[in-house]
């Protein structure tokens, strides 16, 4: 394979999407758009650092990508029809293909990283899957980005056109993505791409192209603005204040008003219009600005990109796609992957089983007849329920009807990990690494099955585990309770665990015990005490030393 890790990540890849439970339909790039070759010619020029004012115009003709590419994508095409996966040629976007697809009801999502897909119309996307996590993979859904940022599929295409997309990396000049989103907000959907034309058009700027963001005043209202106190900083003068009292601050006549805090703000009625004509102002102001810069952009916005997103309909041969998943060819697959990867055969059946018996198990919940790896392995028992990744699984142990192997572990050589660049996001060959771990012991494999699979295919061997597990699980409830009524018994058993056991019950100590040296000083001490009778102390003292 021209790329031999990129091969690498499709296998690991496709064994993790079946594995997570999908049914996957890859979905491959047609012929180029001429704008898309162009655009691409501008990214390897900015990546290359050449001046962009060396790049050859469009003359209108596609640019097909280089042979070393062609034939990798064609290899990994054929890597996939091995694992009996459909695989679709859009006649141009991979993305308006997935789009429609999921648009129509074939799919349920767009696995992808390019988030064009909601601009030709797709209504759920997939994008960074880790399946070694918690959280496997980032689920996006239309109608929640027009529920939380009220934009729409219109919207979204201008936000496109304003900023820069895969088809014109340049945009708008001087316009992000915060200036495009508030500036699209302004309109309907139905009216937002028609704005775009008209102000590209070099059409007069007036106020037909404020939005209904900016709310208009109120003509009966009148805009003088009445003087305030400069001391309480209410309507009316200081002056008056002092006279007739202030009704805001509540003071009598004669006492005058109450000094206003730092940053008080006044929010009468006058001063209230005032900020709302300042307000609008000031975004009437930032609208004409942003009408400048898109009028005086040359060829904006262009008419083939936006007919490229709305008009997304590819004319399939059938009425539906034909999509359609077969069981893997295994022995054939085992071939191409050992010529292409330069792996063992051993090794690429134990990194190709969680694929296969996952298959098998689908296969056999369905009553379809099927065999695991020829009948080299068959369903055995469920070894115990395992956690991972706050996802609960059976283990499932497979064995071998007539013979064993010993206990192994096969491991990938190891190479350390790569990133490729492609170009819509970068890929880490690490990150699904551990997708396909599969344990051999005495002769079994075990692999994390789900559940529910498991229990349509093998209803009778999940309801023999759950007995067995309620039977050990009831043993060891007994167990506790002889425990429990001993410790009841005999409270201060040292075998109690309730109680807490003092050292002198582990070793023997002699500290309390007198030894025969301190009992003949002590019966000396008693025989000079008692003849020295009831002299005090000074009084022995003499006749002790004269």
């Amino acid at each position: 394979m021209p790329n031999v890790e990129f091969g690498n990540v499709v296998l690991v890849r496709v064994l993790g999407r079946i594995c997570f439970g999908a049914y996957p339909v890859f979905v491959t790039d047609g012929t180029p758009s001429p704008l898309k070759s162009q655009a691409r010619i501008m990214r390897f020029f900015q990546a290359s650092g050449i001046d962009l004012a060396s790049l050859p115009v469009s003359n209108g003709t596609s640019v097909e990508r280089n042979k070393k590419f062609t034939k990798c994508v064609q290899e990994c095409v054929e890597l996939l029809e091995l694992f009996g996966m459909p695989v679709l040629k859009a006649s141009g976007e991979a993305e308006g293909l997935c789009a429609q697809l999921n648009r129509d009801g074939h799919v349920d999502a767009c696995i992808t990283s390019d988030s064009d897909a909601f601009l030709f119309g797709a209504k759920c996307t997939i994008k960074s899957i880790k399946p070694n996590s918690q959280e496997p993979f980032e689920c996006y859904e239309m109608s929640d980005i027009e529920a939380g940022l009220g934009l729409k599929r219109k919207h979204m295409i201008a936000i496109a056109l304003l900023v820069g997309n895969d088809h014109d990396l340049k945009g708008v000049q001087g316009i992000g993505l915060e200036t495009a989103l508030s500036f699209v907000k302004s309109f309907s959907e139905d009216e937002v791409l028609d704005k775009l034309c008209l102000l590209g058009s070099g059409n007069t700027l007036d106020k037909i192209y404020i939005g209904d963001g900016v709310h208009n005043l109120d003509e009966n209202i009148t805009r003088t603005r009445c003087s305030h106190c400069s001391l309480c900083g209410h309507p009316g003068s200081k002056r008056s204040h002092l006279k007739d009292s202030c009704d805001r601050c509540s003071s009598i006549a004669g006492e005058g008003c109450v000094q206003k805090p730092v940053g008080f703000k006044c929010d009468c009625l006058s001063c209230d219009q005032g900020k709302k004509e300042k307000e609008q102002k000031k975004n009437e102001a930032w609208q004409m600005r942003v009408c400048k810069k898109i009028a005086t952009e040359p060829n904006f916005p262009n008419d083939a990109i936006i007919q490229m997103y709305l008009n997304n309909n590819t004319n399939f041969t059938d009425d539906e796609p034909f999509m359609s998943w077969k069981n893997p060819n295994t022995e054939m697959l085992v071939d191409y992957i050992a010529f292409k990867l330069n792996w063992e055969p051993s090794f690429i059946r134990q990194k190709l089983f969680p694929l296969l018996s996952t298959i098998f198990l689908r296969n056999i919940a369905k009553h379809q007849e099927t065999e695991l790896l020829y009948g080299q392995y068959e369903f055995d028992f469920i070894q115990r329920t395992k956690m991972r990744y706050g996802h609960t699984y059976y283990l499932v142990a497979w064995k071998k009807p007539s013979q064993a192997v010993d206990n192994n572990n096969y491991t990938t050589p190891f190479k350390e990990p790569q990133v490729l660049e492609d170009d819509h996001e970068l890929i880490n060959i690490s990150d699904d690494s551990d997708v396909t771990n599969v344990r051999v012991d005495n002769g079994c494999l075990t692999t994390d099955e789900n559940m529910d699979l498991v229990m349509a295919a093998y209803p009778e061997k999940v309801n023999q585990f759950m007995q067995q597990k309620e039977a050990k699980e009831a043993k060891s409830r007994k167990k506790a309770r002889s425990k429990s009524a001993l410790t009841l018994a005999d409270p201060l058993s040292p075998t109690s665990k309730g109680v807490q056991l003092n050292i002198t019950q582990f070793y023997r100590s002699s500290k309390g015990e007198p030894s025969e040296s301190s009992k003949d000083r002590n019966s000396s001490v008693e025989k000079r005490n008692a003849r020295s009778g009831n002299f005090s102390k000074s009084a022995r003292r003499r006749l002790l030393f004269g």
